[in-house]
């Protein structure tokens, strides 16, 4: 398998509140944000493109328990929480998507409240590789609408971590990605081909 200016990294909310110490923290989430940096630059350096998505939520956005939502607050816009976790330095040329900025809507993929699908198609992207947090929330929703707008995806599965609301949930997930068609694949196997 051969890289180049039609494949794309797609880095899922790999947020300061979505990583220890955040509101809604997952437990390997810096251990995440490193290896999504590495595979950046490895993604880079072979001339495909890394996309870096971003939940950009009012404080008064309807997911919130406040809003009688399900979630604590999280990735406001402007603070520390909703920032991209600082092992994560996407190189230059790197592209960057806000989502859920709409109060009304959850965004968790990638791809509802933004334009990553006009900037991927933009640019000519045909195949996609899919990692960051949550593996049952950002990840699972914005691969399942990649497969079904025609890209091929492959998801990242030693650089993704689950919420697990449920015990589990990142595991199902992972079977549902590949029951919708996705590929499952490690850092290790995508470094070796690049």
């Amino acid at each position: 398998m051969e890289f180049n200016n039609t494949d794309a990294l797609l880095i899922i909310d790999v947020q300061n509140d979505f990583c220890p110490g955040g509101t809604m923290g997952v437990r390997a989430g810096d251990e995440v944000a490193a290896t999504m940096n590495n595979l950046a630059e490895v993604f880079s350096s072979v001339g495909a493109a890394v996309f870096t998505t971003q939940d950009w939520h009012p404080s008064e956005h309807s997911s919130f328990t406040s809003k009688c939502g399900r979630w604590p607050a999280h990735c406001i816009q402007g603070t520390k929480g909703a920032e991209r976790h600082p092992y994560l330095k996407p190189p230059q040329g790197s592209h960057f998507v806000k989502k859920g900025a709409s109060v009304d809507k959850d965004a968790y993929s990638g791809f509802v409240d933004s334009d990553l699908a006009q900037q991927l198609n933009q640019i000519g992207i045909c195949r996609v590789f899919v990692g960051g947090i949550a593996t049952d929330y950002g990840v699972l929703n914005t691969v399942i609408d990649a497969l079904e707008l025609g890209f091929e995806t492959y998801v990242l599965t030693d650089a993704v971590a689950s919420i697990d609301v449920e015990p589990n949930d990142g595991l199902r997930a992972l079977h549902l990605m590949e029951g919708s068609g996705a590929t499952l694949v490690t850092t290790s196997q995508v470094r070796a081909k690049t």
